[in-house]
């Protein structure tokens, strides 16, 4: 197996870094392990140095995705693997993502299996997203927002511009890598319940993940999403106007608000698929 730089971006993570870090080292004595501190208040960058990865610390708390771009940085092998520093994900399963990699795949995600998710609602949420990608590229999508995954460094890297600094860089990379034609392999995984405290706030980071919707559709074919949307409201302004039609024989002001937002919104989709274009003209 050729060399890996392993990233685990972590927030007061004291619990468990250590161990995880521990047990990478123990199984692939030759990775390069980078723990990315991102303003933690506890003794996690001091844990996970101790343990053998390399540190870089955050002077304060700057997001996960932001902590995945520090890491991507520093990263000196040709493969990356992502992972999270909170016991959730199993090092021994780095093995199988780093072994797809070098068949020619370009990125490899641990798909979560039944029972791997954090709760019921969690599962739900997740599964509407992997639905919608899998509408949005015309490729089955198991796993759109899982964090455990091995990517090549030079095409990770060419989309570090466009990842956010919170916690939906996973949506992010994954759309850009299909947008750009790489290569999208999914493998099963079975994730533990996560030690210590999530750093998720359900209602704050509940209409986060919401946008993800959006951004599944502005990443990788705009029309896709608007179309739909603009048919929609087409759809109404005719049934609107057959009605006003047959009971008052005339043309409403409800009819053409109706046909004008569906060509709006049609036009909007035209105008961010151009942009979208111009995002991966270079990939």
């Amino acid at each position: 197996m050729c060399k890996f730089t392993v990233i685990l971006p972590a927030k007061n993570e004291a619990e468990t870094v250590s161990g995880v870090v521990k047990k990478i080292v123990g199984i692939y004595p030759n990775a390069e392990v980078i723990v990315v501190n991102d303003g933690s208040s506890d003794d996690t960058a001091v844990l996970a140095s101790a343990a053998g990865a390399t540190v870089i610390s955050h002077p304060y708390s700057k997001g996960n995705g932001a902590s995945i771009k520090t890491g991507a940085r520093a990263a000196t092998s040709d493969i990356i693997v992502f992972m999270d520093a909170d016991g959730q994900h199993d090092p021994a399963d780095i093995e199988g993502l780093v072994a797809e990699i070098e068949c020619g795949y370009d990125l490899v995600v641990g798909a979560r299996q039944v029972g791997s998710q954090a709760s019921f609602g969690r599962g739900l949420a997740n599964g509407f997203y992997n639905k919608l990608a899998t509408y949005m590229t015309g490729h089955r999508v198991e796993d759109l927002t899982s964090g455990f995954r091995a990517v090549r460094a030079n095409k990770f890297k060419e989309f570090l511009y466009l990842l956010p600094n919170g916690f939906s860089y996973p949506t992010t990379s994954t759309m850009a890598f299909f947008r750009a034609g790489y290569s999208v392999k999914y493998l099963p995984i079975h994730a533990a319940q996560r030690e210590g405290k999530s750093h998720i706030k359900p209602l704050k980071d509940g209409v986060r993940f919401l946008l993800i919707i959006f951004k599944v559709g502005t990443l990788y074919s705009p029309l896709k999403l608007f179309t739909p949307a603009a048919a929609m409201f087409f759809m109404f302004g005719f049934v609107w106007y057959g009605y006003t039609f047959y009971t008052m024989t005339r043309f409403t002001n409800m009819s053409a608000l109706l046909f004008t937002s569906g060509f709006i919104l049609f036009m909007m989709g035209l105008i961010s698929e151009q942009i979208t274009s111009l995002m991966y003209k270079n990939s």
